[in-house]
């Protein structure tokens, strides 16, 4: 199967994503929320190419897991309004179009979910300048 220098070489990597994980603030939690999926997406589509159908479906499963229960879990409908509870709509979306992507095996659906995650991690990526400053505004206030 694997030597141990892959054994080695993937606690190495475990060890990298968790101690980023620890660290990271709940803004950057969701970017890697949206990386995570998107990664097993495109692990997904190679399985698919390869002809891989066990390798295909673990692939997809992980990436509904993580829309559903890291993306999806983590809104917040009651606080969120209508953003929330259209993100929620649309992961929910996501999780139904993977699941009917991996039944009829079909790569254009994978492409149109990572598109859409593409798009939401670009705009998530881009309030964190203002993510920051509403951070930092609590913290200044109180040195006065």
């Amino acid at each position: 199967m694997f030597s141990q220098g892959h054994a080695g070489a993937n606690a190495y990597a475990r060890v990298g994503v968790e101690t980023g994980v620890m660290g990271a603030s709940p803004h950057r939690l969701i970017v890697l929320l949206y990386q995570g999926a998107r990664q097993a997406i495109a692990q997904a589509r190679m399985h698919l190419q390869q002809g891989n159908v066990a390798g295909h479906g673990r692939a997809i499963s992980k990436a509904i897991r993580i829309i559903e229960g890291g993306l999806q879990q983590s809104l917040n409908l009651e606080a969120g309004g209508e953003i929330a509870e259209r993100l929620n709509a649309l992961y929910s979306y996501m999780a139904r179009r993977l699941l009917e992507a991996n039944i009829k095996q079909s790569e254009t659906m994978l492409v149109e979910i990572d598109g859409l995650l593409a798009t939401l991690e670009e705009a998530w990526i881009g309030i964190a300048p203002e993510i920051t400053r509403m951070a930092a505004q609590p913290a200044a206030e109180s040195m006065r």
